[in-house]
């Protein structure tokens, strides 16, 4: 098993793209601070460049310092949730989220993951993982190792060892927006008085 965190972390910092188990579904990412290898995972998986795509952090203050000045509200949320599947979207620090991960727009999706290893990858890397499902766009999520599609192994560096915790998406809420938007009702059930409130 270290072998295979070592491995994930050494293709990881050289830039390749791996595909992993997370605590929701199976993803499939790189670094986000080379251009290239958050291109090839959009040419990967067959995803529009304009479609931002989810970012996997290793703690609450990675998060803090990829997005724009956060509001105690929305900290708050972070504290609440994380680690878990909750994927918040938020303004983006321009100087550090690449505008091909936010898919040219000014707010980026962060989640921090409730899966040991792969927080342990993460915060070797030493910067987040872009973390969309490890599907080519719009096909099935896969939950188990079984489902990752053959094709799709094939365009990668490696698959991490291991299964997923869950079997399904992590939740999508839109923090930008007043009231807080829901945008994808996933893992994660949040009260709607919540939502209310902000």
């Amino acid at each position: 098993m270290k072998n295979n965190l070592s491995r994930t972390i050494t293709i990881l910092k050289n830039g390749g793209v791996v595909i992993f188990p997370t605590d929701t579904v199976w993803g499939v990412g790189c670094r986000i601070d080379n251009v290239k290898s958050v291109s090839r995972v959009y040419q990967i998986r067959k995803r529009p460049l304009e479609k931002a795509l989810p970012v996997l952090v290793s703690s609450l203050k990675q998060a803090k310092e990829y997005f724009d000045n956060v509001t105690e509200e929305t900290a708050s949320l972070l504290t609440s949730y994380w680690p878990g599947g909750l994927t918040v979207v938020y303004y983006a620090n321009g100087q550090k989220v690449l505008p091909e991960v936010r898919g040219g727009g000014i707010t980026v999706g962060l989640r921090m993951p409730n899966k040991q290893d792969l927080l342990e990858v993460i915060k070797k890397v030493g910067v987040p993982l872009l973390g969309p499902s490890a599907n080519f766009s719009s096909e099935k999520t896969p939950t188990k190792k079984s489902e990752l599609d053959p094709e799709l192994l094939k365009l990668v560096d490696y698959v991490m060892e291991g299964e997923c915790d869950g079997n399904m998406s992590s939740t999508v809420i839109d923090c930008t927006k007043k009231p807080w938007e829901i945008l994808r009702q996933g893992a994660v059930k949040i009260d709607p008085k919540y939502l209310q409130k902000h």
